[in-house]
């Protein structure tokens, strides 16, 4: 199974990822640094994520994957610096 989810973070940003894959405990990739610079150390004790499968394929090849993720990251523009973890593709004002 192939997906594309999202991500949200307590602080009510988002990522927007896929899996090509279908591995449960998989959460993508978000840039480690970044989401750390949003939370204290207190607040990363007890750290509650919500993942929400947007999309699933079994038949789709990864290229419709790869595109239906951009799909996502628009809708969501979760590649928007107020909305985002996503760094790609670049956000146009």
């Amino acid at each position: 199974m192939k997906w594309i989810y999202k991500i949200t973070y307590p602080n009510g940003k988002i990522y927007i990822w896929k899996d090509l894959t279908g591995t449960f405990s998989y959460f993508g990739s978000v840039n480690s640094k970044l989401l750390e610079s949003d939370f204290t150390e207190e607040e990363r004790k007890i750290f509650t994520i919500t993942r929400e499968i947007l999309w699933q394929s079994e038949t789709a090849t990864d290229s419709e994957v790869n595109q239906k993720e951009v799909e996502f990251i628009w809708l969501f523009q979760s590649n928007n610096p107020n909305i985002w973890y996503n760094r790609w593709p670049k956000f146009k004002n």
